[in-house]
């Protein structure tokens, strides 16, 4: 790889190592984060119910002054009954003190109430500041616990950061903005390492998202010195330490491939383009993962939607292969016939041939 690239690729191990240190720490400093957060929370609650108590209070002292004007009320309406100058009169003060009465029985009945629920406030706002006081002295423990392990994370974090620096000043500004633009967008998976699922076959993939790359990638990448995105993902392409020319561009030659009913597969297999071919590319990326993850070499399959050939596609079985194509096409909205035909090289069956056959 050209300068460009080969400084791409030491930013970005850089920044891997700096990403994978702050994780450490994050993930060390998480559960004292999670007992800071609890302990504001209850800060804040202790402190919404000192409030609501107090308001409860100063409503429960308001009515016991209004208790105590209306008793003021009815002995002063009593004391000008003893001196009523007739019974029309005296019946008037009466009437009045009972009313005065009924409103009194009505005021301390709510008073009674309130109280009660000044009670429960204060209870509350006890039990919280004591529960405050636990989780105060939890988080001073917790703190005193991680000081070493943080003090340490954060010194290695420190020393990472000038290898970063220094590796994205060795990129030109635009190559260094285009880097941090997709470092931002894929959490920091910038680039994406090429990838050749069948050693035998002049093929590669996308190590990000599986989808095929076209043949001569790994020339391009080996001669020229500019940054090469992938069609589907976009991240940077680069080739691995593990994927050299002689591995990677050696190719043998090979016997023509052949269908399972006996056809010869063409050279060049045309695909579909359009919607479907969209569609079909994504299944076989998902697929051939699928077989990478399981260790499997992918195999190739020829399909046919509608009964037409659409070309040549690669998958981990046919049945895994159909299932994601017809899944891909239900999501998308698409409802169509396929049919998979498994594609075997000739040198391939040749060979096993002879695995299989006695000695002699």
């Amino acid at each position: 790889m050209g300068p460009t690239n080969v400084a791409l690729v030491k930013l970005y191990r850089a920044d891997q190592t700096l990403r994978e240190a702050q994780e450490r720490l994050d993930s060390a400093t998480k559960s004292l984060r999670i007992q800071e957060r609890r302990t504001n929370d209850l800060a804040e609650k202790l402190k919404l119910a000192q409030a609501h108590a107090k308001e409860l209070q100063v409503k429960s002292a308001n009515l016991d002054l209004d208790l105590k004007t209306r008793d003021a009320h009815i002995e002063k309406l009593r004391e000008q009954q003893t001196v009523a100058k007739n019974n029309k009169e005296y019946q008037a003060f009466l009437l009045e003190i009972s009313s005065g009465k009924a409103d009194r029985a009505a005021v301390e009945e709510s008073a009674l109430a309130l109280m009660s629920e000044v009670e429960a406030a204060q209870k509350e706002a006890t039990e919280l500041a004591a529960t405050l006081e636990t989780e105060r002295a939890k988080l001073a423990d917790m703190k005193g616990k991680a000081s070493a392990t943080v003090a340490k994370l954060t010194a290695e974090i420190d020393a990472l950061r000038a290898p970063r620096e220094a590796a994205a000043a060795a990129l030109l500004p635009k190559a260094r903005e285009v880097f941090n633009r997709l470092a931002e967008h894929h959490e920091g998976e910038a680039l994406s390492a090429i990838m050749k699922p069948d050693r035998r076959k002049e093929e590669y993939v996308c190590s990000a998202c599986m989808i095929d790359l076209v043949v001569d990638i790994y020339n391009k990448l080996h001669t020229r010195d500019e940054m090469v995105f992938c069609p589907s993902c976009r991240r940077i392409l680069y080739i691995p330490d593990d994927l050299p020319p002689e591995l990677a561009v050696h190719k043998k030659k090979s016997a023509p491939a052949i269908a399972a009913d006996g056809t010869e597969r063409p050279k060049e297999s045309p695909r579909a383009r359009g919607r479907i071919g969209d569609l079909l590319a994504a299944a076989q990326g998902e697929s051939v993962k699928n077989a990478m993850d399981a260790g499997q070499n992918p195999q190739e399959y020829q399909v046919s939607v509608d009964g037409k050939i659409v070309g040549i596609y690669k998958g981990k079985t046919a049945e895994n292969l159909e299932r994601v194509i017809l899944f891909r096409m239900e999501e998308a909205g698409e409802k169509h016939e396929v049919h998979l035909i498994p594609v075997h090289h000739t040198e391939d069956a040749n060979a096993d041939e002879k695995a299989s056959a006695p000695s002699a």
